[in-house]
């Protein structure tokens, strides 16, 4: 459907996924994307005509759509051509008509059953069902219950997102009824990827344990490594005496200070599965592990029921 080798999406990572990581990962077989809350309207557009010129692959771009430049954003990929986009952050109804008549193939990353059937009813061409090990803004269900639920009360593909960061969880997830991944944290490091040095650096430093959601108080979780900001968020966010307001401004900004300042009251979004991010290479390994993986770790399995 969206002439892709391999069944693989790399998440469209806010002020991190541009035109470098995405073309690499189209040019890999899987399909990249493009963020376009890096920065303005016309930046992205940029973005776009950079990607096209390293690959002659499918990408796509990735709309947040509580944006203040959505509409422009949706508007923008029908103007450039794109014909992939995934959204997030709320409901992308009133811009199916728009891309349906331009041919752009439409994914929401949904986090509930009852999500992914509004958007079914929308006409969208598949789903990201995103469990709440991934990183940035979760929600409240988890990969492995989420996933084949959704697979069973839809009739679209689906897409398993959330703690998927080698072969091994990849088979897991076309076992549960996936027909793709979609996989942020272990891109983080990926060569092409040019998130700050520092970012890098925790990721591949990370453990089972180096993770927090904080935000559930103010309506907007997200899961992001522990760090001393993180930390000192999630005190405010459970101090009585502290209101809403604080807490959301003390969160403004910092992902994207982490992201390009490596600045230490930066927020660095990362999945649970960043402990098993070891080393940093190029997208096309990841990708192909991915994948390979996945085959190999099916195959022993059959293997080992003959006998």
């Amino acid at each position: 459907m969206l002439g892709i080798t391999y069944p693989v999406i790399q998440g469209g990572m806010a002020w991190i996924a541009d035109a470098s990581l995405a073309s690499a990962v189209s040019n890999a077989g899987g399909l990249g994307l493009i963020s376009s809350i890096n920065t303005d309207t016309e930046a992205v557009r940029e973005e776009i005509r950079k990607c096209r010129a390293m690959t002659d692959k499918p990408f796509g771009v990735n709309i947040m759509l509580q944006a203040p430049n959505a509409a422009e954003i949706a508007a923008l990929v029908v103007e450039e051509g794109v014909q992939i986009v995934t959204t997030g952050a709320g409901s992308p109804a009133k811009y199916v008509e728009m891309w349906k008549a331009a041919g752009v193939r439409i994914i929401p990353v949904v986090g509930s059953v009852a999500l992914a059937l509004k958007m079914q009813q929308l006409g969208v061409d598949a789903v990201v069902a995103e469990g709440a090990e991934s990183g940035g803004h979760v929600g409240e269900l988890h990969t492995m219950p989420l996933v084949p639920q959704v697979v069973d009360a839809v009739d679209i593909p689906v897409i398993a997102a959330g703690g998927i960061c080698d072969g091994r969880g990849a088979a897991a997830a076309f076992m549960l009824g996936a027909e793709g991944v979609q996989v942020g944290t272990r891109f983080l490091v990926a060569e092409e990827c040019n998130v700050h040095s520092v970012y890098k650096e925790k990721i591949l430093n990370a453990t089972d344990i180096s993770t927090i959601v904080t935000g559930k108080r103010i309506g907007h979780p997200v899961r992001s490594l522990k760090t001393p900001f993180s930390k000192n968020l999630a005190k405010m966010e459970n101090d009585p005496m502290a209101n809403p307001e604080e807490v959301f401004a003390m969160g403004a900004g910092a992902l994207r200070r982490a992201a390009k300042e490596g600045d230490v009251n930066g927020s660095y979004m990362a999945g649970e599965c960043a402990g098993m991010v070891r080393r940093s290479e190029p997208a096309k390994a990841i990708v192909e592990d991915l994948i390979l993986g996945a085959e190999a770790v099916i195959e022993q399995f059959v293997a080992q029921r003959v006998k």
